[in-house]
């Protein structure tokens, strides 16, 4: 008796037990997922991200006039009125480095302490924004150039993203 009350009961567990079917969102396989990867901060302005996200994008191989046959290359320019990105490619559409510039950015809060702190007084009155991004280099690099004004001397100083002058 106690075998058929045990079996029942592991019997009336199990059917309660169902399969559970999750559904993965779309996912985006790049052969640019390190650009992806490299650029995708948080801290930078909304005109910078859309200009990357179409690098990223770009994919005209036979159109493209600059192809350098030699290195299996080719460059393509992409402006706005506020920046600009120069990007060079392989021939599977693959960046391989680009050169970035914008101008009159956000600054992020840690390079205006880090002005402001060295430079008491002095107003910020026109800044540029470069990004280098190198594949083989596995790196991003970003500097700020800042012209800062006291009455009537202007200075131009540079950092990086963390506020270090360079």
């Amino acid at each position: 008796m106690k075998k058929i009350v045990l079996g029942l009961l592991v019997f009336g567990l199990t059917i309660q037990v169902s399969a559970q079917t999750v559904e993965l969102p779309e996912t985006l396989i790049s052969v640019n997922y390190k650009y992806l990867d490299a650029t995708d901060l948080d801290d930078v302005p909304e005109r910078v991200k859309k200009l990357e996200k179409e690098v990223l994008n770009y994919n005209n191989i036979e159109q493209s006039k600059l192809y350098d046959d030699v290195h299996d290359t080719y460059s393509v320019s992409f402006y706005v009125p506020e920046g600009k990105i120069i990007a060079a490619y392989d021939t599977n559409g693959k960046i391989l480095r680009t050169i970035e510039k914008y101008k009159n950015v956000r600054l992020p809060l840690i390079v205006m302490q880090s002005v402001s702190k060295r430079f008491p007084n002095w107003g910020i009155i026109e800044d540029v924004y470069y990004i280098n991004y190198h594949i083989e280099k596995d790196s991003l690099k970003q500097e700020y150039k800042i012209k800062i004004k006291n009455e009537d001397e202007i200075l131009t100083v540079r950092t990086n993203e963390k506020g270090e002058f360079i």
